[in-house]
């Protein structure tokens, strides 16, 4: 039985070798040669030498967070897209990746010693990290994303080197402070793991999730660590004889085929724990044993014995070989009951399957002699159709956080997917809870734009018909539809089909949007008894253009007609520039003046608050607006009230944003100023508000976050919609706004919470 078939008990899936820390870089070059030489035909690694030498030199006096030399990060790149199987150039790229931004050396320079096509990739890489830094974080993420998947249109490795390099930045996380590690982690479970499952590699995205969960979910991820190594010797002893009752079956039936077997990884566990709403205990199937074998046929055939093995699971069959994923993925997924009634999963899939699942786009710079190019590129053709599509969103959309905001919808980790059929038999691939409008609008726009009702296996069903796996659905259309309507954005699941619906009414309505955007900022100008003439001049409106993106002023006015952009912004950001220009210096006689007027009567309990720098004024009574209860970290700005010294609110504050034209004057600049030794000492009172689909016990769950953390909560109302929706007005004290990050973190994981926000006023 051994001969005809390979038996392996797997029990680490990490990619790449992951030495321990401060291994020399000499050692981790020969590990790079090493590596490189076990798939690569050649022996000629003159290249790598002498990138290994260049980066070496160019990096020389630097050293890691760790206190490691810092050339020790490149090379440990350049090993994780050697295990890829990657060709010598983009191994290269990755040792060079650094040095074009940390150092002297140019890209002119790396063409020179490395060629054009080393250069664009480094080049591809340091363009991903320079970035306009005067924006707010959510500006610079969409900025950075942006940038990364131009890169990946021109070249894909840029975004393989992208991913080897987060990797090893997360397996280096432990030398980050807190605030880095959930920052880092955050990005890479919302943007870089999803990407890596786009790409189909597996072996990235599995390492990303867990070691973005360790630092998201501490608790959580010591929980399952600790729960499934106390059963270490029972669950290896169960999945061995599961691999070798396997095996023999298999191997009687003739089939030559390759059984290994592992617990799934932590991260999918814990998505199925929070989709699910159940305990690990409650999970089924957290054993899965993997059969390859040669050809489609006898993936089939092992199917069948398997099923005569064992009692399957109903509804847990499912044959992604017959319908790939959209990544192509492909393989046989059924779930079994074993010997001891205890549930496990089996996966089926050839040889090459088992290849594209594991390293997924990265397969075609592997090295191949003789390789098929035409359907290299048809794969990769098919695996980047979701690039394509979100490259139309970025021509889209001008407005960086709205990007932002589909790109996140569109990568969920979380969501499950749903699979039907067009009437043609063609299958597509829509979110879980998706309806016969996400599916219209996946066939083309225009299906959508005309659509007018539709039929699910012959039936005619309503537009809000939740799509079940295995529908057949045909749209109806009609040249006389008036298109799209606005309530359809409440009921689509798919970020495709919401970014085509806000397309149409952006195009198809321009004319009105562009009259009806210029009323709502005259009506609001009059509400706040603003003189819009004073501020529609060129040079402040060329700054409001620039900054939200658009080319003239018709498509600012087209923007708040269509709801894009809020009139205040506009407003907000047109005084800003009109004050800038037209503010007068203030000699130290008017400034003694000013404070003069203002009787500044401090309040004892300001001193213990204190912290706040207001500039131009000295030993000036300080109060924190309760509008929007600023605390410790958020940017601040002070407001020169009369008779009560100055107010401290938060910049994005609704009443400062809203203030009338002529109180402008009286905004102040302000911010903190508390030793690194206090900044913990001080309490801050914080407010926000939760969102959540109302449930027996979702205020309980709330109160328990605070109790577990000692938080003290000073107040707490709750209403509840007639939709269902319960909305809780939560004020507590705290530190800062690190520990505010923290606890909305931790009601974020709480079942049925919809979304959080601070109170802004």
């Amino acid at each position: 039985m051994q001969d005809e078939t390979a038996i392996k008990y797997q029990k680490d899936r990490k990619i790449g070798v992951v030495p321990s820390d401060f291994t020399s870089p000499d050692e981790l070059y020969e590990i790079l040669l090493k590596t490189i030489r076990a798939y690569h035909p050649s022996t000629d690694v003159e290249i790598v030498e002498k990138a290994y030498k260049i980066a070496t030199f160019a990096h020389k006096d630097q050293l890691r967070k760790s206190g490691e030399p810092y050339i020790i990060h490149p090379l440990c790149v350049a090993i994780i897209l050697a295990e890829l199987e990657l060709d010598k150039e983009t191994i290269v790229a990755g040792i060079l990746h650094d040095v074009v931004e940390d150092t002297v050396l140019t890209v002119s320079e790396l063409t020179k010693e490395f060629g054009e096509e080393v250069a664009l990739l480094v080049d591809g890489v340091t363009k991903l990290t320079q970035l306009n830094y005067s924006k707010d974080k959510v500006e610079i993420q969409a900025e950075n994303l942006r940038k990364m998947f131009l890169a990946m249109a021109k070249d894909i490795r840029v975004i393989l080197i992208k991913l080897a390099d987060r990797l090893h930045n997360m397996r280096t996380m432990q030398y980050q402070t807190p605030k880095k590690q959930i920052e880092k982690s955050r990005e890479t479970m919302d943007i870089y793991a999803p990407i890596a499952q786009r790409l189909g590699i597996s072996m990235i995205k599995i390492e990303l999730d867990d070691l973005s969960l360790q630092y998201l979910e501490p608790e959580v991820y010591k929980e399952l660590n600790e729960k499934i190594a106390s059963k270490k010797e029972e669950r290896e002893a169960f999945i061995n004889s599961i691999v070798e009752d396997v095996g023999k079956h298999i191997a009687e039936a003739n089939i030559s085929a390759k059984i290994d077997g592992r617990v799934k990884h932590f991260f999918s566990i814990y998505k199925k724990m929070v989709n699910q709403g159940k305990t690990l205990e409650q999970i089924y199937d957290l054993f899965a044993v993997r059969i390859v074998v040669d050809t489609v046929k006898d993936c089939y055939a092992a199917l069948g014995v398997i099923h005569e093995m064992y009692k399957p699971i109903p509804g847990r069959f499912k044959d992604y070989i017959a319908m790939p994923k959209p990544n192509m993925y492909q393989s046989l997924h059924t779930t079994l009951i074993g010997p001891n009634g205890q549930p496990f999963e089996i996966q089926i899939r050839t040889f090459e399957m088992h290849r594209t699942a594991e390293y997924g786009i990265a397969a075609h710079w592997k090295y191949k002699e003789g390789h098929d190019g035409k359907n290299t590129r048809d794969t990769e053709e098919a695996k980047l159709t979701w690039l394509r599509q979100i490259l139309e969103w970025q021509r889209d959309l001008s407005d960086n956080k709205e990007f932002l905001s589909l790109l996140k919808n569109d990568l969920d980790l979380f969501s499950d997917s749903v699979y039907c059929f067009t009437p043609t038999g063609d299958v597509k691939n829509l979110p879980a809870g998706s309806n016969p409008v996400d599916f219209a609008y996946s066939i083309h726009s225009a299906v959508g734009n005309k659509m007018v009702g539709a039929r699910v296996n012959g039936r005619l069903v309503p537009i809000d018909y939740v799509i079940q796996n295995g529908d057949r659905i045909e749209i109806m259309t009609s040249q006389n539809s008036k298109g799209p309507s606005r309530d359809w954005l409440n009921i689509v699941k798919s970020t495709q089909a919401k970014n085509k619906i806000n397309q149409w009414f952006k195009t198809e309505l321009k004319e009105d949007n562009i009259i009806r955007g210029k009323e709502m900022l005259v009506a609001y100008c009059k509400t706040k008894t603003i003189t819009m003439s004073d501020l529609l001049k060129n040079e402040f409106m060329e700054v409001v253009m620039k900054k939200y993106g658009f080319r003239d002023w018709e498509s600012v006015y087209a923007a708040v007609g269509h709801g894009g952009l809020k009139e205040g912004q506009v407003i907000n950001k047109l005084q800003e520039v009109y004050t800038k220009k037209n503010r007068k210096e203030m000699t130290d006689e008017k400034v003694l003046e000013t404070i003069a007027d203002v009787k500044f009567d401090r309040p004892a309990v300001m001193k213990s608050k204190g912290g706040i720098v207001v500039q131009g004024i000295h030993d000036v009574a300080v109060h924190f607006s309760k509008c929007c209860s600023p605390v410790p970290g958020d940017e601040i700005v002070g407001f020169v009230t009369r008779g009560r010294g100055v107010s401290i609110h938060r910049t994005d504050c609704i009443n400062v944003i809203n203030l009338p034209y002529e109180d402008r004057e009286r905004l102040i600049d302000a911010e903190w100023n508390i030793p690194a030794d206090k900044q913990n000492s001080g309490l801050y009172t914080a407010e926000i508000k939760i969102y959540a689909n109302n449930r027996n016990g979702v205020l309980l769950d709330v109160s328990r976050i605070f109790t577990e953390n000692k938080i003290d909560v000073i107040s707490m109302t709750v209403r509840t919609s007639k939709q269902g929706t319960a909305t809780i007005s939560v004020g507590f004290e705290i530190n800062g706004v690190e520990q505010l990050h923290f606890i909305i973190g931790k009601l974020r994981s709480i079942e049925s919470v919809i979304d959080i926000e601070r109170t802004t006023g």
